[in-house]
């Protein structure tokens, strides 16, 4: 019988979080694989009979396959209430306010580290793991758990991991943090696991087929006759109409109409119904405001802290200045312009490989 804890694996059905569970178990824990069905094809539409990203049942069925590979318990959760209620609804409401959400930030707070640990405890569990490229320690001088960025910087997820608490770290383990992306499929292949060879998903998971704007129509018919004929403006002129804000985002160039040169969305107001365009140099911004902060690896921040930050998963880390103001808000101000700061997404804090926190961006300032 193992001596080490229970741990509850989050198993998506890919290679990542397959490996996770191997390793874990070779390391003497006893493990629990654990599938969360988040939502179903038929209510979201877009790839019905198709159901290849995770959460669908092919995911659910590789992931009980290397369950049975490992000789582990496997069980298929369902979250498709709190799902929809935390992380669809929010997605759906945020574009509809002209913001472009982040949806696996909520989704990793309120689900992954919120009703998954929830069901690991009713497991008997005191640990869940998933297949996130990140590193935790924990700091004794602080009393802080501490994410930093793991080995293999192409594949760092830490960005999302902005919102996770101290309560639910201390109940985390990422068994991944050291390793490559070809290191985990090979042992994946060591192991003997259907998924070694799997392909990634990068869309939106509840949006298989990466158009956002037949979703949003599916959840909201009106949407174009309510809202569609506003006005696309640029240099202060109206120059033309456009099918409804809720289908732009910042950086957008197509669905503008055509042009001399290269424009660009630079600028949704939801009051007004109105969609700017401009050059890509009216993209560039050097200050953000934030809400929602949550802090990670310190417990405060110092007022005027230099810090790195990123704006998007896949944006390079920039230096920048961090500025506290009331409620949780914090202001942002860039050495050097970043390119389409957009509202609804995080900046996301860092101290060299630390991360420090982040928070959702409200507004840019011009």
């Amino acid at each position: 019988m193992s001596k080490k804890p229970t741990i509850v694996v989050g198993m998506s059905g890919g290679v990542d979080s397959s490996v996770a569970a191997a390793l874990l178990l070779e390391q003497g824990y006893n493990v629990i694989g654990v599938t969360m069905k988040t939502y179903s094809f038929d209510e979201v539409g877009g790839n019905i009979g198709n159901e290849t990203s995770c959460c669908g049942l092919d995911a659910f069925n590789d992931a009980r396959m290397v369950a049975v590979k490992l000789g582990i318990p496997h069980y298929v959760v369902d979250f498709t209430e709190q799902f929809g209620k935390f992380v669809i609804d929010n997605f759906v409401d945020e574009y509809l306010q002209g913001r472009t959400p982040n949806p696996c930030i909520i989704c990793n707070k309120k689900i992954k580290w919120g009703e998954l640990i929830a069901k690991a405890q009713s497991l008997g569990a005191e640990y869940i793991a998933t297949g996130h490229y990140a590193r935790l320690s924990f700091d004794e001088k602080s009393g802080r758990y501490v994410v930093a960025r793991p080995r293999d910087e192409k594949k760092d997820q830490t960005y999302a991991l902005w919102a996770v608490g101290q309560e639910s770290l201390s109940k985390t383990m990422f068994p991944l943090g050291e390793l490559t992306k070809p290191e985990v499929r090979a042992i994946a292949e060591k192991f003997g696991l259907k998924t070694a060879d799997k392909e990634e998903s990068f869309e939106i998971c509840f949006v298989a087929d990466n158009d956002y704007r037949r979703f949003l129509k599916e959840r909201n018919p009106n949407i174009e006759t309510q809202l569609a004929d506003g006005n696309i403006v640029q240099d202060g002129a109206v120059i033309g109409k456009h099918r409804g804000f809720p289908y732009y985002t910042i950086g957008q160039r197509s669905g503008i109409g055509a042009h001399k040169e290269r424009m660009y969305v630079t600028d949704i107001d939801a009051q007004t119904n109105t969609v700017t365009i401009g050059r890509g140099d009216d993209l560039l911004r050097k200050e953000l405001v934030a809400s929602n902060m949550n802090l990670v690896s310190r417990a405060s921040l110092e007022n005027g802290m230099p810090v790195l930050a990123q704006v998007r998963y896949k944006d390079t880390p920039a230096s920048a200045t961090v500025f506290l103001e009331e409620n949780d808000r914090f202001r942002v101000v860039f050495d050097e312009p970043k390119r389409a700061i957009t509202p609804g997404q995080s900046v996301v804090m860092y101290d060299g490989d630390k991360l420090l926190g982040g928070g959702v961006i409200e507004k840019v300032n011009y």
